[in-house]
């Protein structure tokens, strides 16, 4: 039984974790190849595929346009940090100007 298992340690689990190596140009031109041996059999589909490939490599396919998004979206975040930083300082200055001399004499 399973509830009874106070006496025995469990066994670490185990998992099949094999690395793979990545190359983008071999994968570019695998794709290119599989494309260029479409083209021959000149099937619908095939000239559907090559068709949408080549816009996405000339409109900067996958990585170069997640890059720009990520730097953009980066700059967006940091130019609102300044922002809330500068009004958190902006109050902070207020404040103290404001109401310091009266917690001074407070304390005094």
């Amino acid at each position: 039984m399973a509830l009874f298992n106070i006496f025995r340690a469990k066994k670490p689990q185990k998992y099949n974790y094999v690395p793979r190596y990545y190359d983008p140009a071999k994968e570019d031109l695998e794709s290119r190849l599989r494309q260029l041996e479409g083209s021959k059999k000149d099937d619908i589909a095939e000239v559907r595929n090559r068709l949408e490939g080549g816009f996405m490599r000339k409109s900067g396919g996958y990585v170069p346009d997640a890059n720009r998004i990520r730097a953009g979206s980066s700059k967006r975040t940091n130019f609102r940090l300044i922002l809330v930083l500068g009004v958190l300082l902006l109050l902070a200055y207020y404040f103290l100007s404001v109401y310091l001399p009266d917690i001074v004499k407070a304390l005094e």
